[in-house]
């Protein structure tokens, strides 16, 4: 094991660096690993961890499948998933949305996954493939310096601290003895240091390192929301195991707010809150006390979580829907949550960390290939990732609708229920898909897309 990690701290170069080792950083690192690129994956964070987005899309079955990750969540304990299902302020339930309604294929079940364990896993799996992994390393700077070809400068590599906890932690200390002790030396003044690669991959989820500094990330200013969220143990599951699993959607009384209600392992269901910032967060109590009160106000809630017992502790995230400008720069790219995230109204975080990392790490791939790291090279996969996001922004635009009702939608105009059905499970790069916006857009504000910014055109040499 020292031997391994010397040669992690040792080796000063690498084709790839993945900052982060969510969902988004450990697909990248498997399939660049899988075509023989250096990778190395470096996390914050000790594994597992807390952390929220529990329900997945059934299109990641895809991407799971190219990873290797099915025959692991086949053999898991988590919740199977086959349907999602809305609640009305009146707590009127609509039927629910059967994902294999219109695809009776296996990629129609998904799970509902502890994150913890599901990030190990999908990390595991990334080292597995043959990806370095550091853990409890920090990258504190991405190097960046002027390139002639572009606006915003080129990445070189980063500048990393080993945390305290870090494993090396007691070899830099000097404890222990024999090859321990030796090694000190060789090391000691090693604790941050200096890593070079071709393409830096900024996967830091929310965090969005290089997003923020290059000053690239937008908010959306309509969808200005913050939620409240816990867990709780013997809250009530449909006894139908089919349905036992289905994520619930449930709007609050007033129609200010919606409770998310998603099944776990072991007799736990997370719900949370989401609503206007303003109106959670702003001259409210406790968060503790904010949540109840919201429960509160959730009429089709409160019978659920009658004999349930709370879990603490209480989470908050707040302004969490935003996009940034560029997807890639010279030797650089945003993916996962690092480039984008949406409202968690249709569970699509996960789905799109692994779709954007499986499309940018196809471009890296092309650009070794060609010996191209440019930002057009490496921004190839953005533009048709951003329409996809761009199709479920707006069906969370159409749910913020007062009054609007899918069932009522799919009623009125039932030849839109295949392309609504392939929104909620993520199949949103379907040429089609968007035909159900002109019907919907006569009863609702949909938004206009807001496209990316085009990188520099590379110019003949």
């Amino acid at each position: 094991m020292l031997c391994e990690l010397l040669m992690y701290t040792n080796d000063q170069s690498y084709d790839v660096i993945i900052i982060g080792g969510g969902p988004a950083g450990a697909t990248a690192g498997a399939i660049l690993a899988d075509a023989g690129l250096k990778t190395l994956i470096l996390e914050r964070t000790q594994f597992p961890r807390f952390h929220i987005g529990e329900s997945l899309m059934p299109e990641t079955y895809w991407t799971f499948k190219r990873i290797g990750m099915l025959p692991k969540l086949r053999d898991s304990n988590f919740v199977r998933k086959y349907s999602v299902q809305f609640v009305t302020a009146s707590g009127k339930e609509s039927q629910p949305f059967y994902f294999d309604e219109m695809n009776p294929h296996e990629c129609s079940m998904t799970w509902q996954v502890v994150r913890s364990e599901f990030d190990k896993m999908m990390l595991d799996n990334a080292r597995q493939h043959g990806a370095h992994v550091i853990e409890n390393a920090n990258v504190t700077e991405i190097l960046l310096e002027p390139t002639p070809t572009d606006s915003l400068p080129r990445a070189t590599g980063v500048k990393v601290d080993l945390t305290a906890s870090s494993p090396l932690a007691p070899v830099l200390r000097g404890e222990g003895q024999g090859e321990g002790s030796s090694l000190q030396s060789q090391i000691a003044n090693r604790k941050s240091q200096i890593i070079h690669s071709k393409v830096v991959i900024d996967a830091t989820g929310t965090n969005a390192l290089l997003s923020k500094r290059l000053n690239l990330k937008r908010s959306d200013p309509r969808l200005r929301k913050a939620s409240i969220f816990a867990q709780y143990k013997g809250a009530a599951r449909d006894p139908d195991p089919r349905d036992e699993g289905a994520t619930l959607v449930l709007s609050t009384k007033n129609q200010d707010g919606w409770f998310w209600y998603i099944p776990l392992p072991d007799d736990i269901v997370s719900v949370g809150v989401v609503g206007d910032i303003d109106r959670l967060i702003t001259s409210r109590n406790s968060k503790e006390q904010t949540l109840e009160e919201e429960i509160q106000n959730c009429p089709a809630l409160i019978p659920r979580l009658k004999d349930a017992t709370f879990i603490p502790p209480v989470h908050v995230l707040s302004d969490f829907s935003y996009s940034s400008r560029r997807c890639a720069g010279e030797g650089w790219i945003l993916i996962g949550d690092a480039f984008g995230f949406l409202d968690p109204m249709y569970s699509s975080g996960v789905f799109l960390a692994l779709k954007s990392a499986e499309m940018a790490a196809d471009c890296v791939i092309e650009g070794f290939q060609t010996n191209d790291f440019s930002a057009a090279q490496l921004s190839k996969w953005g533009e048709p990732l951003a329409d996809g996001m761009q199709s479920i922004r707006k069906l969370v635009y159409a749910f913020y609708t007062k009054d609007f009702s899918f069932g009522r939608f799919v009623r009125e105009f039932p030849h839109t229920k295949q392309n609504l059905v392939d929104l909620l499970i993520g199949n949103v790069f379907r040429p089609g898909i968007d035909e159900i916006f002109d019907p919907m857009s006569k009863s609702v504000p949909l938004p206009d897309s807001i496209p990316l910014e085009s990188p520099p055109t590379p110019q003949p040499t």
